[in-house]
Parts: structure tokens; sequence; C-alpha cells
């Protein structure tokens, strides 16, 4: 059995399923992150995906607690949406890697190359710090477009677009096959991604392709992770979703997304 657990940007967190020991330990590194937390800016509207270029190299502001009080050694984790150091799945990676898990990670195609570079260059050193003095390694990057779920939704203009260029297997089918591949089974799946084309615009502004979109990639993506990851988790394994406060309560501002 595998276990869900739902961190929200207020700081609560829903858990689902019954507890093992490998689920108490995910919670607490993720519920220890969570409460340290200096701000919610990873799900504010205006930081879409696709700003994440411009957002590059940018240091993180959410502090880690401290060492980890759970041992993580020889699990190993997926987190799908690191681009950066500055958002939620990077901290989130960096709470799990002091607990001594593996980390591997999926990122959007389109700034896949700028985030490897930074990785090559040493651009993320500092906020790669553990609390322990070592350094948060990433064993792998792996292309992900968690808007398809197979090679078959991939439309024509996207394998034509110079943004994916010399890329493929970067659907969510593809990337579990891919895990599979290299790491057999995983232990903790975490879904740290979200995009709204017209999140800048009201909500009556707002088109159903636009609405439909966001929804596509920031919610359903989660089901499709799950659908595909699951099958290759160990018994006991985990997964960890992100959602944001205008889930629960209007925000001001906050539209298309």
């Amino acid at each position: 059995m595998h276990r869900i657990i739902k961190i929200c940007g207020n700081r609560k967190a829903t858990t689902l399923s019954s507890p093992n020991m490998l689920s108490r330990s995910i919670f607490t590194v993720a519920a220890a992150l969570v409460a340290s937390a200096t701000q919610t800016a990873a799900f504010a509207p205006s930081h879409g995906v696709q700003q994440q270029q411009s957002r590059q190299f940018r240091s993180t502001e959410l502090k880690m607690a401290g060492p980890a009080q759970v041992d993580l050694t020889g699990k190993v984790a997926f987190i799908a949406g690191v681009a950066d150091s500055s958002g939620y799945g990077w901290a989130i990676a960096r709470s799990l890697a002091s607990a001594g898990a593996t980390i591997i990670v999926g990122t959007w195609p389109p700034v896949l190359k700028i985030f490897q570079m930074g990785l090559k260059k040493g651009s993320f050193e500092e906020d790669s710090e553990l609390p322990d003095g070592s350094k948060m390694v990433i064993e792998k990057v792996y292309p992900l477009d968690a808007v398809f779920d197979s090679a078959e939704d991939v439309p024509e203009e996207i394998r034509t677009n110079k943004r994916y260029a010399g890329l493929e297997g970067y659907t969510i089918e593809e990337v579990a096959k891919a895990v599979e591949a290299d790491y057999g089974k995983i232990d903790i799946l975490v879904h740290s991604l979200a995009n709204g084309p017209e999140v800048t615009k009201p909500l009556l502004e707002t088109s159903r392709k636009g609405y439909l979109a966001a929804s596509s990639a920031s919610a359903y993506s989660a089901v499709s992770l799950l659908q595909k990851f699951g099958p290759i988790m160990n018994d006991g394994g985990n997964m960890l979703s992100l959602t944001y406060i205008a889930s629960e309560k209007v925000i001001p501002g906050y539209g298309g997304g």
C-alpha cells in the first residue's frame, strides 16, 4: 500500500491512507520543511512554470529546520518539477537528501538545458548545502512535461518546437519507464509542478482553454504521475503533492490558474 501526503501553501498538511514507518518518516521531513518555510511564493500567481527562466539561479528563501530526524538511506525519491533552486521542489529535495535519500528529478524540457548548465557550473552550490555541511547530489535529471501522459499525446507542434529539439521520452509514462530502467523501483514520489497559461488574467477573462490547461498541468498531472509511477513504487512508498491556499479561500488577483 502507498500513502499520499498533501502539503498546502497555507502550511497545513493532510495525510491519506494507512500509516507505516516510511510514511511517518516522509511526513516528518515534509512537515518540517513546510513549518520552516519563510514564504509561500512558490505557489503565487506570478510564478507560473513558463516564468521559471526569469527566476533561474535565484537563491531559495525556503529554510530547512535542521538535520532530518529520519533515516532514508537507500530510498529513491523522484521529484517532479525542479528547474532551479528557488521553489518548494528543490527545498523538499534537500530535506529528503539530508535524510539520506537518493535524489532524481524531472524538469520541464524548455528549461532543461538551463538547469543542467547551472548544475554543471555550480550555480546552485550554496543552495545545495545540507545541515551537516555536505552537498545535495542530484543523481539524474529527466526531461518531463507532465501535460502529456504518453508519447501518443504529444502534438506535432510540440515535437517540432525548438525548445524541445533533441529531446524525447519526456511524457509521464516514458519517464516512469526510464526511471524503472535506471533504478528499478522508487520509494518517494513528489508532485511539485504547476502551470496556468492565463494565471495573470482575472477569472472572468479566463478562457475555457486556459482554465482546462491549468487544471491539466497543475492538478491532473498528479493523478497521472501516480498512475504511471505507482506500479514502480516499493510497498509502503509515499507520494507528496503540493497545493495552494487559493484552493481553500479567495485570493485577490488569483484568476486563471
